[in-house]
């Protein structure tokens, strides 16, 4: 059986050099805050065929891929792509975006990122 997990706010591992930050990493699901600055390039549209990757925007204008086309969000907008589904995200606004990415199941998305 799964243990309850917890993270308190402001905790959580840190890896690569935009200040992500690991909340949970569990067999079932990894949550971790993505950081960028408005000047990067984004995610293209893609899509996984083994797990539904889910956003929720906390901080500045985020524009998402979905249905075939780019979607303005800004903080509290949840956009879901189950698997097979295209999407990609990218800054919109003139500061930095911070969205909560959880991948379920877990696919070794932030172990990608520590290597």
């Amino acid at each position: 059986m799964d243990a309850p997990f917890f993270t308190p706010a402001g905790e959580g591992e840190r890896v690569t050099a935009r200040e992500h930050r690991v909340l949970a990493e569990l067999p079932h699901l990894e949550a971790i805050i993505l950081t960028f600055e408005p000047d990067w390039e984004g995610v293209p549209p893609h899509s996984h065929s083994d797990h539904t990757d889910s956003f929720y925007v906390l901080d500045g204008e985020v524009e998402f891929w979905l249905d075939g086309e780019w979607r303005l969000a800004g903080p509290g907008t949840f956009v879901s792509a189950p698997p097979n589904v295209e999407h990609g995200f990218r800054p919109a606004g003139t500061g930095p975006i911070s969205v909560l990415n959880i991948h379920a199941p877990n696919v070794g998305f932030i172990e990608s990122l520590r290597s």
